[in-house]
């Protein structure tokens, strides 16, 4: 397309909004993204200088120079008060543990935040920056996700929102205008839709060939790593997990478990719920899917033997349940990660033989 065939049109304005706990890869990779729609494919494939349909700014609490996590520098180009009039707002993630409720740390952005939406912006979060969203209130009785690695919690410290670790990305809210991304690099999912929401689908294509970019259909719970629940404070449960851990493809091993803990059925039921966020049978089917993942990516045994070797004597409840928790059959599962994991596994072999030479 000639630059005379563009529509001449005021960019949109995205803030990204840039706290000390937002990672510079998501940061500066949305930055780019929206810096170069349309103009960089112009440029390459039609030799033509044409500007962004975006003008993106990264704007922080106070305006000044920042260190964003992993101590990257970062200067933003606006306070949160001085930033202009907004189309959009993108909180990055936040490189935050899970476990650790906000609180108020980030009180004024929150209330930013729920200014810029009632002005009439539509806000996003890319993957962990759920949880600042969520601080607004603005997603109670909405639909939401983020990292698989948060939802769980995010599920307990907002139950009025609905969670989904399985959506790499949700749009929401009142005119659909509460949009977030999934899990890690996912950034680039929510990059892409705001393109084609607010341009159009023919140049979110372009960005995403010029990119390389593939929206992966892949259920983010494929990645996920499904064993996330420590040892407690708990003792007696904790006796039991290192017991699980160790017979978990042993038959009936939630009755051995009980008889390990020396408690009532019922108060040990409770208490290993309490301890963690699993009932024991979940707590047992996700150890065993775990090793099944494993055995899936690293080998060649068949379904129905990795199946036996992790305790279900049923082949095809297996299948069913597997399907149900990673989001991908056992066959597809094995298609899709075990040439990942046989490739580097090939690489880590290389660098081991080739290590004595380096020496």
């Amino acid at each position: 397309m000639a630059r005379s065939e563009i529509a001449e049109r005021p960019p949109l304005t995205v803030a990204l909004l840039a706290t000390p706990d937002s990672t510079a890869s998501t940061l500066f990779g949305l930055y780019d993204l929206l810096l170069g729609a349309r103009r960089d494919w112009q440029l390459l494939v039609h030799r033509c200088d044409v500007a962004s349909p975006f003008r993106p700014l990264i704007v922080s609490r106070d305006g000044r120079l920042l260190r964003v996590y992993n101590d990257i520098p970062v200067q933003p180009h606006a306070s949160l008060a001085e930033a202009p009039p907004l189309d959009v707002v993108i909180v990055s993630n936040l490189a935050v543990s899970p476990w650790e409720p906000l609180d108020d740390r980030y009180a004024p952005e929150a209330q930013w935040l729920r200014e810029r939406y009632a002005a009439g912006a539509t806000l996003a979060a890319a993957c962990s920056g759920a949880m600042l969203l969520a601080q607004t209130g603005l997603l109670a009785g909405c639909e939401g996700t983020s990292h698989w690695g948060y939802c769980d919690c995010l599920r307990r410290e907002y139950p009025d929102v609905h969670w989904h670790p399985d959506k790499a990305l949700v749009s929401t809210g009142i005119g659909q205008r509460l949009v977030m991304s999934g899990s890690g690099s996912s950034w680039h999912a929510l990059g892409l839709f705001l393109i084609a929401r607010f341009v159009g689908a023919r140049e979110a294509m372009e960005v995403a060939r010029l990119n390389l970019f593939d929206w992966d259909a892949t259920s983010p719970l494929a990645y996920a790593a499904m064993m996330r629940t420590g040892q407690l404070a708990d003792p007696i449960i904790a006796r039991c997990q290192e017991w699980a851990a160790q017979h978990y493809e042993e038959e009936a091993p939630v009755s051995a478990m009980v008889r390990i803990s020396g408690l009532p059925e019922r108060t040990f039921q409770r208490r290993f719920a309490l301890a963690t966020g699993l009932t024991p049978l979940d707590y047992i089917h996700t150890l065993r899917l775990e090793e099944a993942k494993q055995l899936l990516e690293s080998g060649e045994l068949s379904v129905e033997a990795i199946a036996w070797e992790v305790g279900y004597q049923d082949a095809g409840f297996f299948g069913r349940l597997f399907r149900r928790k990673v989001g991908l059959t056992p066959a597809q599962y094995r298609r899709r990660f075990g040439v990942l994991s046989r490739r580097l596994a090939g690489i880590a072999t290389l660098q081991e033989e080739r290590a004595p030479a380096l020496h």
